[in-house]
């Protein structure tokens, strides 16, 4: 009798099993794939293993809006509350926000977005020291002294019609205008980094890109700053406007990687996901920010923390920079230029706020 019952158990459980396995499909599809992500970052795995989206993100497609990103709608949930609606005001930073700046609360409450995968902590920002850090540049036009690429080459506008009318054309806008208003050299890479055989590829963009980056930097070492541009993913129905100077712009996005996942409801470093200059990225973007709050209040969202690393180890003034979303006009990112490229260039002038 007890060698049959556990006959019995052991047809149970392969039985289960089996169930689980023609299952796994449909849980995928579900969106239960994001459960299977709890400690793997999708776009960004270590030693160039391939990342475990694949199971739950369509490949080989080219249509954009079937993967608006690698992190948005498809990956990380979004608050949505953050999003500010056309037309209304955005902080403005005054002298008393900037006071308020030094209560970690108000700050992380103010100014960041975080992933539930990670989280911000009270030493990872000392608002005086970081605002007062000096990332200034000699300007020159002899030699790149800014380094524009896209991990995500392919990501565009509602009425773009090519790569040239997409993030990439809006990143040789940013570079004509710090070339032309601020006297700053920019080498803009538009290599491609997020399709493979001419097929859109986004799983190991980051991966492409990083050795791309690296050898780029080395070509010439008088590059000091790496900007990552992008355009973020969205729902449909939202658009991400503001106006300025009369202009319809879409609004801009700073996102930092701190290379930290949460775990058993402690935040840890992630081991293979280096970054010795976190805290000049996360005091980089806080700057930028400032500053858009006190000359184009609503122009900037809240800084998005991510549990990634992306493509800012190479250099303190690093930065990945999402312009609008796949709702914006080609020439909305395009007007966002002019106040982006203004901001940008008095962080990296000896001015501080």
């Amino acid at each position: 009798m007890e060698q049959k019952g556990g006959r019995g158990q052991l047809g149970l459980s392969l039985f289960g099993l089996l169930l689980f396995l023609l299952s796994m499909p449909l849980f995928l599809q579900m969106g239960g794939g994001r459960w299977l992500l709890a400690e793997v970052l999708p776009g960004q795995v270590p030693h160039g293993t391939l990342s475990i989206q694949s199971l739950w993100t369509e490949r080989g497609t080219t249509n954009e809006s079937a993967e608006v990103a690698v992190w948005g709608v498809k990956d990380v949930e979004f608050e949505q509350k953050d999003i500010i609606p056309s037309g209304e005001k955005g902080l403005c930073v005054t002298a008393a926000v900037l006071e308020k700046m030094k209560d970690f609360s108000y700050l992380k409450s103010n100014f960041y977005t975080v992933d539930s995968r990670t989280a911000l902590l009270e030493g990872d920002v000392n608002v005086e020291e970081d605002l007062s850090m000096d990332f200034s540049i000699e300007p020159t036009l002899k030699e790149p002294k800014i380094l524009i690429f896209h991990t995500h080459t392919h990501e565009d506008f509602v009425d773009s019609n090519g790569i040239e009318e997409g993030v990439c054309g809006v990143g040789e806008e940013l570079k004509r205008i710090l070339e032309e208003d601020y006297g700053i050299s920019v080498l803009h890479d538009m290599n491609v980094y997020d399709a493979v055989n001419g097929v859109l590829q986004r799983e190991g963009a980051y991966e492409r890109s990083g050795p791309a980056v690296e050898e780029i930097l080395k070509k010439h070492p008088s590059i000091e700053v790496c900007i990552d541009l992008h355009r973020d993913g969205i729902p449909e129905n939202l658009r991400l406007v503001t106006e300025i100077d009369g202009k319809t712009c879409a609004q801009v996005m700073f996102v930092n990687g701190i290379c930290r996942l949460n775990k058993d409801g402690q935040a840890e470093p992630v081991s293979w996901l280096e970054n010795k200059y976190i805290k000049q990225n996360l005091a980089f973007s806080l700057q930028m920010k400032t500053r858009a709050g006190q000359e184009y209040p609503g122009f900037m969202r809240k800084i998005y923390l991510n549990p990634y690393r992306f493509i800012l180890h190479y250099m303190p003034r690093s930065a990945l920079i999402e312009v609008g979303a796949q709702t914006n006009t080609k020439q909305e990112a395009l007007n966002a230029m002019k106040p982006l490229a203004k901001i940008l260039a008095e962080v990296l002038s000896e001015d501080t706020p």
